[in-house]
């Protein structure tokens, strides 16, 4: 190419029209608002039905029910070595209120450590009973006798439950079923003939016992409740019998929790930057996401008021092969009345979905506000990603009954605070500062309540890392 040829197609390169990137700078781009990863669908917040609670604290009054010392135990691992806390001990039935803080100690060294293997017996059906096991890890099946003469299972056991503790009153107890273990467990054992020997030197133990087997049986209900006594299908003149209804003396009171922030923001920012979008009520908008997310968190895990550390042991229960069944969920939604919704975490959706899978099921499903929400036998399993998943890759299934007509679970907020701009929750103007700061108070006020232990249900130990 010629030298001429190379200046002419020099010329022809040349810009001949305004560019992209110079056209911008008088153009007015069109935006979006902030967007954010952390915001959740919170299906407990919108299905939680709420209680207007005035004076900040809400009483739960209940018809006197009979302890009957049916706790977990507490542990502490040293590396391979386990103990139980002294004070757990006042969890067995026998040792319920006891207080001697020496002797307990006494009885937690006299237990001693067992490694058991999986698919291993550690009690047999009809044989003597001599020993109280204190189940430190792993997962217990009780195996009974069905009416047909076929096993059939009691139940499974997990970390902090015990069984045979009738053997520190009943020195002719037998086995009253076959305890075997699922996988590998550590047990603590508490032989009977070491605790006689405790009660024997210890004074304040053995009065204790004799107040147990000298204390008489008080009638209750299949919930612990003191009986009403009533008279039905009789004729004639007979004596109607006199009752009336006990309430706790010490009912529960749930105080309101609290969420709360201070927002900070330039008068500079607020003053030259409001156009398109005003940048306080961004900043305010995704502030309060972020306090609802928290609120939820704190409905699910608070260690006060919280649904997981809420449910009674009795109304936990343990998956039978580690995995959620369909077996298990029936097994969760049978212990109450009325079950209105669950949730799990999506990844424990799945895995019952990969359950479903192998047995041929498809649940059906329902529309929630234009979600297609799966249901198992009529329920809604909403997601919630607020459940936590362990180490070990399990997690929990919550159930709920809803309602105070149901006697169910409620949320419980105060509204008509002042500065509210949703109920129970509120932004407060703090002043400005030195440095020209505006500052805002953010505020939620929360918490929840079960009426009774029925209306709340959890499956624990749910594995969701299986896929076999």
């Amino acid at each position: 190419m010629s030298v001429g040829e190379e200046v002419g197609t020099e010329q022809t390169r040349q810009q001949q029209s305004l560019g992209t990137a110079a056209a911008r700078n008088l153009a007015t781009t069109t935006k979006s608002v902030p967007q954010m990863q952390e915001i959740s669908s919170r299906w407990l917040l919108r299905m939680l039905p709420w209680v207007d609670v005035q004076g900040g604290t809400y009483r739960v009054n209940r018809r006197l029910t009979y302890a009957v010392g049916d706790g977990r135990m507490t542990f502490v691992k040293t590396g391979d070595r386990v103990e139980v806390i002294p004070a757990e001990l006042g969890e067995l039935p026998a040792l319920r209120s006891y207080d001697d803080t020496e002797v307990l100690s006494e009885l937690a060294a006299r237990c001693r450590q067992r490694e058991v293997g999986a698919g291993q017996v550690i009690a047999s059906f009809g044989s003597p009973a001599d020993e109280v096991y204190l189940l430190a890890h792993g997962r217990v099946e009780k195996v009974g006798t069905g009416p047909y003469g076929e096993d059939e299972s009691l139940g499974v056991l997990a970390d902090g439950a015990y069984f045979g503790d009738q053997v520190l009153l009943d020195e002719e107890a037998i086995w009253e079923y076959t305890a075997r273990t699922l996988t590998a467990c550590t047990v603590l054992a508490l032989p009977r003939e070491a605790f006689a020997q405790v009660a024997e030197r210890s004074e304040s133990l053995r009065e204790h016992l004799r107040g147990i087997r000298t204390i008489p049986g008080q009638r209750t209900n299949r919930y612990g409740e003191k009986e009403i006594d009533l008279a039905a299908g009789h004729s004639g003149e007979p004596d109607i019998p006199h009752t009336f209804v006990d309430y706790e003396a010490k009912p529960r009171e749930y105080e309101l929790s609290v969420a709360q922030t201070v927002l900070r923001i330039h008068t500079r920012v607020a003053d030259l930057y409001n156009q398109p979008m005003n940048q306080t009520e961004q900043q305010v908008r995704l502030t309060v996401e972020a306090l609802k997310e928290r609120q939820e968190h704190e409905l699910v895990n608070n260690r006060d008021f919280g649904l997981l550390h809420n449910c009674e042991y009795d109304q936990r229960i343990q998956p039978h092969a580690g995995v959620p069944s369909p077996d298990d969920m029936d097994e969760l939604l049978s212990r109450r009345r009325g079950t209105r919704l669950l949730l799990a975490h999506p990844r424990a959706i799945a895995a019952f979905g990969r359950e479903l899978n192998k047995r041929g099921l498809v649940p059906e499903t329902i529309d929630m506000g234009g979600n297609r929400i799966p249901t198992w036998r009529g329920v809604p399993i909403f997601p919630c990603n607020k459940i936590p998943v362990t180490e070990a890759r399990t997690t929990s299934i919550i159930a709920l009954r809803t309602g105070q007509e149901e006697q169910g679970v409620i949320g419980l907020r105060a509204t008509g605070i002042p500065d509210e701009i949703e109920p129970s929750l509120s932004v407060r103007f703090m002043g400005i500062n030195e440095q020209a700061i505006i500052k805002y108070l953010v505020t939620a006020y929360y918490s929840a309540a079960v009426l009774v232990p029925d209306a709340l249900g959890v499956l624990e130990n749910v594995e969701i890392g299986r896929w076999r």
